[in-house]
């Protein structure tokens, strides 16, 4: 899954994709190099982002689905937004899945609307908001509570008719290096919740604050903890490298010939 951010303050990638032709030109990369998706944001979920209206969001991505879809039509788009309404009119206009940080808890309308819409739906958990979430995350047992939490939304999922669902354990919200750590190295545990997980890692400061280095010095330590997600279980990574991410998985798919 190939990240692309249409935000002016995304922690990698904020603002470099401006104008049509740069969007264009980073999504054909992305397809070429060998993407199943691209996840479409409009909202930095970063720590301490400014709030985006929802009237902005759909401003910024609404055309930008458009634009992809009339170039390339068979492209398959995911919806990063916790905002039903943002959902909807993407979906309206050709997108093909929902992406949601929350996982329904930053819009109850969500998971009802997802159930109508009878799209894939990718939860992840976060603790508090994408403002508060680092501020002293706290688990007694972060794999455990993950379960628990997970087992209630798969519950309430079904109950809204979303079948096609994705597990996204949220490395870097609402956890420490400590927490994101521990999930990586117990993964494979959450293979009996019976969905496909995704990993989201890349260039994320789980890896360059314990290199001492930047997200934009982060691909060496981002493909070495996507080898390791695939080792334990992951079916999606979310990447901002697509190139390096399929160097990963071919390599990891041959281990397991």
């Amino acid at each position: 899954m190939g990240i692309l951010n249409v935000t002016p303050d995304s922690f990698f990638d904020g603002g470099k994709y401006k104008d049509e032709a740069a969007i264009l030109t980073q999504v054909e990369k992305m397809l070429i190099d060998g993407a199943t998706f691209i996840d479409i944001g409009a909202y930095s979920s970063r720590p301490n982002a400014p709030d985006v209206s929802e009237t902005e969001e759909k401003q910024r991505l609404l055309p930008m689905v458009e634009l992809i879809l009339k170039k390339f039509p068979e492209t398959i788009i995911s919806i990063d937004t916790f905002r039903s309404e943002v959902a909807k009119e993407a979906i309206a206009i050709g997108a093909a899945m929902i992406n949601d940080i929350s996982a329904g808890n930053l819009d109850n309308q969500m998971m009802k609307t997802v159930g109508k819409l009878g799209v894939p739906y990718i939860m992840m958990h976060l603790q508090g908001t994408p403002k508060t979430m680092q501020q002293n995350p706290n688990y007694e047992d972060v794999v455990k509570e993950l379960l628990h939490y997970f087992s209630r939304k798969i519950a309430e999922a079904k109950s809204h008719k979303i079948n096609d669902l994705i597990i996204d354990p949220g490395f870097g919200f609402g956890k420490t290096i400590a927490h994101n750590y521990t999930i990586l190295k117990q993964l494979e545990v959450f293979k009996m919740l019976d969905f496909p997980i995704l990993a989201g890692v890349s260039r994320k400061s789980m890896i360059y604050k314990v290199l001492e280095t930047s997200p934009q010095e982060a691909l060496n330590g981002t493909s070495v903890l996507h080898t390791i997600a695939l080792q334990n279980g992951a079916s999606i990574l979310r990447v901002h490298d697509v190139k390096e991410a399929m160097e990963c998985v071919k390599l990891v798919g041959i281990m397991r010939a």
